[in-house]
């Protein structure tokens, strides 16, 4: 029997990544949209309090333990932007090749170091809505922002983002090398060491 976990979000890309990880430990990761869930309102002002308020809507609304995620990009050049606004970074409708245009328009003329930037990840795992003690997960991956799309693969800055010991961009790597890297991929190791005693 396998413990089913509403994943508080309607993005494809994330859900196959937490199916792909889960999977072997008997959770069936499914979307809030098929329970007709809407997105929660991400009033946070951090990774870590968007990523509550996902989950806890999502408990809230299907009755299920959920997972949350909060992740976007930092960039030291822009003090940390585009930060949690990440996914609506150039807008509220915005896709993610109008987000990454604004970007390269923001970081124009830098160079090399001054392209420095990580990205962040925050899982949020609540057994309950009322949950008292959420399972709170984060990973980091450091790189740089290159100055023209990369590769196909990935979602969101994938294609800007340079991991720079493999001189490959984010969206040029397979999907099992980026799980293991990546800011999420850090994130859902400590997920998969911790949740167990939480199912």
């Amino acid at each position: 029997m396998s413990q089913k976990i509403v994943l508080a979000s309607g993005n494809k890309g994330k859900l196959k990544e937490f199916n792909q990880v889960l999977g072997g430990l008997g959770v069936e990761v499914l979307p809030q949209s098929e329970f007709q869930v809407p997105d929660a309102e991400e009033t946070g002002l951090s990774f870590v309090e968007n990523a509550i308020l996902k989950a806890r809507h999502a408990c809230q609304l299907t009755g299920l333990p959920a997972l949350a995620d909060d992740s976007g990009l930092e960039v030291d050049a822009l003090q940390g932007a585009p930060g949690i606004y990440s996914a609506r970074f150039s807008g509220s409708d915005a896709n993610d090749a109008d987000n990454n245009r604004k970007l390269l328009q923001q970081l124009e003329g830098k160079q090399g170091a001054e392209r420095s930037a990580r990205f962040r990840c925050v899982l949020v795992f609540m057994r309950h809505a009322e949950d008292p003690t959420p399972l709170i997960c984060q990973g980091s991956w450091e790189g740089q922002i290159l100055e023209a799309p990369r590769g196909e693969n990935g979602f969101g800055y994938d294609p800007l983002f340079l991991i720079p010991e493999l001189d490959k961009a984010s969206a040029e790597l397979p999907a099992e090398q980026k799980n293991q890297l990546s800011h999420r991929g850090k994130a859902v190791q400590q997920l998969i060491g911790t949740i167990q005693a939480y199912l």
